[in-house]
């Protein structure tokens, strides 16, 4: 049976323009292939700033995972016991689409902020549920996910709207 996230994975190829053959496969020798799912947590993946201005213009800043392939978009934050409070995980999808999470494995709960292509956060679920599988749905297309220690979003009053500066949305170093 095809796991969501590889099934996200391979969705996430298939927008960038790779073919996919029916039924999906992962390709022979890749870290995700169907038949095998992830037992631990990735090594910490290259960190760059990210920072969030919220509607009383304060800017906090993250230095965040960047989540770029389908493999580490797979695991994810999978196995992890912490997620410090200025960092996280960012999952560039590349180009704008639904965004839909879960948290199977996953051992921490987390804020996930889902982000419009030109950085405005367009939704935001908080305190996820540790080893969930229910789907968390970003209510909408989006270029980006970000996910952050649960309890984050509330504490500094980040808000749908407040405006994310990153590369990826061209606002950002």
């Amino acid at each position: 049976m095809l796991e969501r996230r590889h099934f996200l994975a391979l969705l996430a190829l298939a927008s960038r323009g790779v073919p996919l053959a029916a039924p999906l496969v992962a390709p022979a020798g890749t870290a995700w292939a169907q038949d095998k799912e992830p037992t631990g947590p990735q090594p910490e993946l290259p960190k760059e700033k990210l920072a969030i201005t919220t509607s009383d213009g304060v800017a906090h800043i993250f230095q965040v995972e960047m989540a770029l392939k389908p493999e580490q978009q797979i695991t994810g934050l999978m196995f992890r016991t912490s997620v410090p409070d200025d960092g996280g995980m960012l999952f560039d999808w590349g180009t704008p689409r639904d965004s839909q999470m879960w948290m199977k494995n996953t051992l921490s709960p987390l804020d996930m902020v889902f982000i419009n292509p030109d950085g405005t956060i367009r939704s935001i679920a908080e305190d996820t549920v540790p080893e969930s599988l229910a789907v968390i749905d970003s209510r909408g297309p989006v270029r980006a996910t970000l996910e952050l220690a649960a309890g984050i979003t509330a504490r500094l009053g980040i808000r749908v709207g407040d405006k994310v500066a990153q590369r990826i949305f061209g606002n950002g170093s």
